[in-house]
C-alpha cells in the first residue's frame, strides 16, 4: 500500500520543523567553524581557517562585507526584483513595464511555484537531487510563481561585479585552489518570506566522482554572501565532513531516516548580514522551503582548480559537447580581471588583489564600456561547470 506524505500548510511546516531547527543550531554551535576572515601579513588565508574548512567542508566568515557595500547590493537586488517579469513566460513587470533582462542571451530570472522543490526527485542538473523535499501549501493570496534565482550578477549589477573582485574573497580562492584558480558560475538565491522554495539534498559536483585523482577538493567551492540576517529556517544546511566521503547515496540516507529529509547529522549556517559562507561543492547540503517571515538573499559564486577544469566537458547548464580548453578558461577568467578593476575604481583606498594569470594584462581589462560589451555581457554562456 502506497504511503502518502501529508500535505502541510506553511504554518504547520514551520511548527513541525522548530525542534529540528533548534537541535541543528545546537549542533552547529558545538562545531563552530566560524569567525573573521583572517589573512596573514603576506595576504594569505590563516592556516587554521584553511585546515578547518578542509576538515569540515564549510566555514562562515563573519562581517566580511561592509555596510556601504551591503547597501549598494541591496539597492540593486531590490531594483531587480521590482523589475522582474511577473512569471517565466511574461515580458512585463508587475507595473506593466517591459521587464528587465530581455537583452541577454541567457534568461536572468528563474521562477518556481511558491514553497516548491523544483529539482528534487527529477533528472534536472544531472539528477543530483534524487529526493524531493516537503512542499507545504502557500497562503491563498500567494502569487502563482516567485523568483527563485537571479543569474549573471556580474553583468546585471555593478555592485555584483565589484563584489566578485573582493580582494579578501579572492585571497581565499587562491588559498584553496591555487594562484591560477578559475571561475565556476554565479547565482543569486532569493527566498522570499512564505514563498521561497527548497533546494533538495545534493552534492554540487557531477564530473569527477570516478576520477583516479579524486580528492575532497576536486569539484571546487562556492561562496554565499548574505545580504540579510538568515536563520535555520531559511539558510543553507550542511552535513559536516561529507565532502570527504565520496558520492553520497542520498536516497538510502533518507530511506534509512524513516523517509524523512531531516537528516540527523545536518547543521544550519545562520548568518548576519555581511557574513560570507564557503562550502565545498562536494559537501552534502540543502535548504528548506522558507515558511518563515524572514527574507534571505544569497549572492552565490564559486571557483575551481584550473586542473579540475582543463579538458573537462560541460556539465549542469553547459552542454557536454563543450570542452574546457585553455582558450575557454582564459576567456571566462577575464571577468575576474575586470571585476578587480571595477572594484579598485570604486574603492580606491582598498588594496587591490593581484590575479596571477592576468598579471601584466591589467591595462587590457580595465572596467569600462568597451570591456563591458567585450568581456562582461553574456559572460555566463561560458561558465565552467563540473
Amino acid at each position: 500500500m502506497e504511503v502518502k506524505t501529508p500535505v502541510l500548510t506553511a504554518q504547520e511546516h514551520a511548527l513541525g520543523l522548530k525542534q529540528y531547527f533548534d537541535e541543528g543550531a545546537n549542533r552547529a554551535q558545538e562545531i563552530g567553524n566560524r569567525g573573521p576572515l583572517k589573512l596573514n601579513k603576506n595576504g594569505e588565508l590563516e592556516r587554521e581557517i584553511l585546515e578547518a574548512f578542509e576538515r569540515e567542508g564549510f566555514y562562515v566568515f563573519e562581517g566580511v562585507v561592509e555596510p556601504l557595500e551591503l547597501g549598494d547590493l541591496r539597492v540593486e537586488i531590490d531594483s531587480l526584483l521590482e523589475r522582474a517579469p511577473t512569471g517565466r513566460y511574461s515580458r512585463v513587470d508587475k507595473f506593466g513595464r517591459p521587464a528587465f533582462g530581455e537583452g541577454f542571451k541567457r534568461g536572468t530570472y528563474t521562477f518556481i511555484k511558491p514553497l516548491s522543490d523544483p529539482w528534487g526527485g527529477t533528472d534536472l542538473l544531472g539528477g543530483r537531487h534524487p529526493v524531493q523535499m516537503t512542499q507545504p501549501l502557500p497562503s491563498d493570496d500567494a502569487p502563482k510563481e516567485t523568483v527563485h534565482l537571479i543569474g549573471g550578477m556580474c553583468q546585471i549589477m555593478k555592485s555584483g561585479l565589484r563584489l566578485y573582485g573582493h580582494p579578501s574573497l579572492l585571497a581565499v580562492a587562491e588559498a584553496i585552489n591555487g594562484k591560477d584558480f578559475v571561475p565556476f558560475n554565479e547565482a543569486v538565491f532569493v527566498k522570499q518570506p512564505g514563498l521561497g522554495g527548497s533546494v533538495a539534498w545534493h552534492q554540487d559536483g557531477v564530473t569527477h566522482w570516478e576520477a583516479p585523482n579524486w580528492d575532497p577538493g576536486i569539484h571546487g567551492f562556492n561562496f554565499q554572501v548574505q545580504l540579510y540576517d538568515s536563520t535555520p529556517a531559511n539558510c543553507l544546511w550542511v552535513i559536516p565532513g561529507s565532502h570527504r566521503r565520496g558520492k553520497a547515496d542520498i536516497k538510502s540516507m533518507v530511506a534509512e531516516n524513516d523517509n524523512s529529509e531531516l537528516l540527523p547529522e545536518a547543521i544550519p549556517m545562520p548568518c548576519k548580514a555581511g557574513d560570507v559562507t564557503i562550502a565545498n561543492r562536494q559537501i552534502l547540503h540543502c535548504s528548506f522551503a522558507n515558511t518563515s517571515p524572514d527574507l534571505r538573499v544569497a549572492m552565490t559564486f564559486g571557483f575551481h582548480r584550473r586542473s579540475s577544469v582543463l579538458g573537462a566537458r560541460g556539465a549542469l547548464s553547459q552542454g557536454a559537447d563543450l570542452v574546457y580548453d585553455e582558450k575557454t578558461v582564459f576567456e571566462r577568467s577575464r571577468v575576474i580581471a575586470v571585476a578587480i578593476d571595477a572594484r579598485q575604481q570604486y574603492f580606491p583606498n582598498e588594496k587591490r588583489y593581484q590575479y596571477h594569470p592576468f598579471i601584466g594584462l591589467e591595462d587590457h581589462y580595465r572596467w569600462n564600456e568597451e570591456n563591458y560589451d567585450k568581456v562582461i555581457r553574456d559572460y555566463n554562456l561560458q561558465d565552467l561547470a563540473i
